[in-house]
């Protein structure tokens, strides 16, 4: 999976992935008073929204990113009308030969563990094996370790996917735990060394943890959740995680642009995806030029801006 993505995005020119993330507040009217006429004031109905939202913008900017990332949350908030609406973007994605990153950000061990990672790594019942989810990626948190993160390794190497782990994310209050200084030191390399901030002590384990899924082009199945609201440290986890792929939230509505991007990506202009949510599917309310029914094309305006912001750093 990481070289067929690593692939796509030489083919298109462009690393940009597309978040999915609707709000009732993004929803054109037009939508509503359909979805609302046709289902009444239901979880049903504002499912059937986002559906057919994200089907705008997927239409709109298929051709030009390599990838689409629905966060799960604006999905459960509505219940099983919900779920069935992210399942149903998924299976349109994948139509459109884009690339899925679940935005589901689990973490547990053991047997519960091994369950979350069936969005990846699919379900056997009895002797027959299904994949549910269809996501190519996942994102994971990994607070509880080694053991947390080990099924989901497994998973992505058993179907040749993968998965981005939480290391320096982009919101305000992330350095609260994730640059607090460690005292103690570790034994191991991959644990590092005392002195460090918690987010190098991430990287280090991530590092070690990639070893055991890399691809044919240098880069792991283990990729890392690096914030663009942080360049600094975006360079830094560069020089730790060399064979690592990064997913760049924060870029765009988040105050991020291309320009803050140059350490994160590797010498040949490549090992990152950036992700614009908001930038992208809000685009229709933001530019005057287009109107509630022209969601994909604004869209698609907005891809092509992100694209050509992103090729000055890349070089």
């Amino acid at each position: 999976m990481i070289d067929g993505l690593m692939k796509r995005i030489d083919e298109l020119g462009n690393p940009t992935v597309v978040g999915l993330d609707p709000t009732p507040e993004m929803m054109p009217e037009h939508l509503k008073e359909e979805m609302l006429g046709r289902y009444g004031k239901t979880p049903k109905a504002m499912a059937e929204m986002y559906l057919a939202f994200n089907r705008m913008v997927i239409d709109g900017i298929y051709d030009l990113a390599p990838a689409v990332k629905p966060q799960i949350a604006m999905y459960e908030s509505l219940g099983i009308e919900g779920l069935n609406a992210y399942f149903e973007t998924i299976s349109y994605a994948k139509s459109k030969s884009l690339s899925v990153i679940g935005d589901i950000k689990r973490g547990d061990i053991s047997s519960t563990a091994a369950a979350y990672a069936c969005h990846i790594g699919g379900v056997e019942v009895d002797g027959e094996w299904f994949d549910p989810w269809k996501e190519d990626w996942v994102t994971v948190n990994p607070y509880l370790g080694t053991d947390g993160i080990q099924p989901f390794i497994e998973a992505a190497n058993r179907r040749d996917r993968g998965i981005f782990v939480l290391v320096k994310t982009s919101n305000p209050s992330s350095g609260e735990l994730q640059d607090l200084t460690l005292a103690g030191e570790g034994e191991k390399a991959s644990e590092g060394r005392a002195g460090e901030k918690v987010y190098e002590r991430v990287a280090r384990l991530v590092d070690h943890w990639g070893s055991q899924a890399m691809g044919s082009q240098g880069y792991s199945k283990v990729g890392a959740v690096v914030g663009a609201t942080y360049p600094e440290q975006g360079a830094r986890l560069r020089e730790l995680m060399p064979r690592t792929f990064f997913l760049v939230p924060g870029y765009g509505a988040q105050g991020a642009s291309g320009k803050d991007l140059k350490g994160f990506f590797d010498r040949d202009g490549r090992g990152c995806l950036v992700n614009s949510s908001r930038g992208i599917t809000g685009a229709y309310q933001k530019d005057k030029r287009f109107s509630q029914f022209h969601v994909g094309e604004a869209a698609r305006e907005a891809v092509l801006r992100m694209k050509e912001d992103l090729a000055n750093v890349q070089g």
